[in-house]
């Protein structure tokens, strides 16, 4: 675990400043998929509550982070000095491992590629997503020099490969029988996981490859934060602009089983 450190008090606010924005990003992303729901049909409207969910349990986890940080830290001759126990990173883990299955299970599910499928997917991209939050946890209770650190952050990694493998494979084979324009929306949502969840593990390494101790804390902060920034909230807007292309979709093909207001769905 990384000891207790001294920043100073341009460090400290830019981390205190990120937390708070990603608070009202949250949240904020929470009211408009609310407003929004009604704009899709109940056939997708599962998935954009999922998202819902997402944004509200992320933002609660970063009040408990915000209201964490702001507390372990105490005004020193001009430095912020880390004191008690320090800065809590567990909440990160509990957000993870709620919200990554989730952000998961939403994108399949507002595909709509039959129980089967759907089915086979969730059971291959859930558990590994839970694996690769589980693995990582240790790593980040480790020492940044340590060889359990390494050892668990590759762990962590092999089931986040899989989940790569599966959304650029066999997840992008079904997303080509999609409507128009679906199929680039899923696309994006891939490439984005990517590089968000990419981000990840680079933040995760930074106690171990920058020699400021203070630096990396600072890296590492806002590296997970803006991450978490573009994969629920972004992702989400992602999520609702297919179920919004495909309940349109639906209408113009008469399916009544996704109707929903006419003048609803002719918005533009």
């Amino acid at each position: 675990m990384i000891g207790l450190i001294e920043l100073s008090t341009g460090q400290y606010q830019l981390v205190y400043n990120m937390f708070s924005l990603v608070i009202a990003g949250m949240f904020a992303s929470a009211v408009f998929f609310i407003l929004m729901r009604q704009n899709v049909a109940p056939a997708y409207r599962m998935a954009v509550a999922i998202s819902t969910v997402i944004v509200l349990v992320a933002g609660y986890h970063y009040l408990r982070i915000f209201d964490s940080w702001a507390n372990s830290f105490e005004l020193v001759n001009g430095s912020l000095v880390q004191v008690g126990l320090g800065f809590n990173e567990g909440y990160r883990y509990v957000d993870w491992l709620l919200t990554v299955p989730l952000l998961l299970t939403e994108l399949v599910l507002v595909l709509r590629l039959g129980r089967d499928r759907t089915r086979t997917l969730l059971y291959q991209l859930v558990p590994a997503s839970i694996a690769m939050i589980l693995l990582g946890w240790p790593g980040e209770l480790s020492d940044p020099d340590s060889a359990a650190r390494t050892i668990w952050g590759v762990l962590s990694t092999i089931p986040f490969v899989f989940i790569v493998w599966v959304l650029f494979t066999q997840l992008g084979k079904s997303a080509g029988r999609q409507p128009a324009g679906v199929d680039k929306i899923v696309d994006g949502m891939r490439w984005l996981l990517l590089v968000t969840w990419g981000a990840y593990p680079l933040a995760y390494i930074a106690p171990s490859v920058i020699a400021n101790q203070a630096t990396a804390e600072v890296v590492r902060q806002v590296g997970y934060s803006v991450a978490d920034l573009l994969a629920k909230p972004l992702f989400g807007l992602f999520v609702l602009a297919i179920a919004i292309i495909k309940t349109r979709a639906d209408a113009e093909s008469g399916n009544v089983a996704s109707e929903v207001d006419k003048a609803t769905v002719g918005t533009s």
